[in-house]
């Protein structure tokens, strides 16, 4: 069986909680690290087998120093089936919220944007396939484990999926810096597939084109642009404070 490497306690956190098989878990020797020997323990309660390492052999298993003690070895990532997903969304009493990702290519950026949608009460993440990040270690500790807390959909097209997406009922919002009206201006309180674009050239065109609104947040200082993720975010939440009034 294909296996993967998780690193950082958030991630592996989340992993030992969720329905990933876990294979071993390698902790560091030194220091008393209460949340890494709670996280020992969890694994030992599920069989899995603890291995105490020093340092440096936690960051050759992690091939990253940034591993904060724990590496844990589990079955690859398995990604959500759209239709299934669809199902399962529409059979549940609320509206659907989704996020739908353009190109995302920096695995910080995605890992922030999969954490902030979980983080706002999204049911779904969905990227496409091709010209884009998909799930990898470094975008599980990106994301403090919240990869393990929601669906992630990777499709092949994103503008059939759009499509889709609408008639299962979703408006489908873009988030574009030259949009006219702004994310405070736009009512999301219904079905909703929030559109966010990759770092550098946004939206593409045809995709744009299969939206039903642009939004844009608004700039008071002389930088003209967010960071992708950050504009993903502050979008998310002014949906989700909408979306939780009366």
């Amino acid at each position: 069986m294909k296996q993967e490497i998780l690193f950082g306690i958030n991630p592996v956190r989340e992993a030992l909680r969720g329905n990933r098989k876990a294979f071993e878990l390698f902790v560091q020797q030194a220091g008393p690290d209460q949340r890494i020997a709670k996280l020992a323990a969890m694994a030992e309660e599920q069989g899995i087998a603890v291995h105490r390492r020093e340092r440096a052999d936690l960051e050759r298993l992690a091939g990253n120093p940034h591993h904060q003690g724990v590496v844990l070895r589990v079955a690859p990532f398995v990604y959500a089936e759209l239709e299934t997903f669809l199902i399962e969304a529409q059979q549940s009493d609320q509206k659907l919220f989704v996020l739908v990702l353009d190109g995302i290519q920096d695995p910080q950026n995605l890992g922030a944007l999969i954490r902030s949608a979980a983080c706002a009460g999204l049911q779904g993440v969905i990227i496409p396939k091709d010209r884009a990040c998909g799930i990898t270690p470094v975008v599980e500790k990106a994301s403090a484990g919240a990869v393990e807390t929601i669906p992630v959909i990777q499709v092949t097209n994103l503008v059939q999926t759009l499509e889709r997406l609408k008639q299962a009922g979703c408006w489908v919002f873009g988030l574009t810096g030259d949009a006219r009206q702004t994310i405070y201006q736009a009512d999301y309180r219904g079905n909703l597939a929030l559109v966010v674009g990759s770092e550098g050239d946004g939206i593409r065109p045809l995709v744009r084109k299969h939206c039903d609104l642009l939004v844009s947040i608004p700039h008071y200082g002389g930088v003209s642009s967010l960071n992708a993720s950050v504009a993903g975010g502050v979008a998310l939440f002014e949906a989700a404070r909408q979306r939780s009034l009366p």
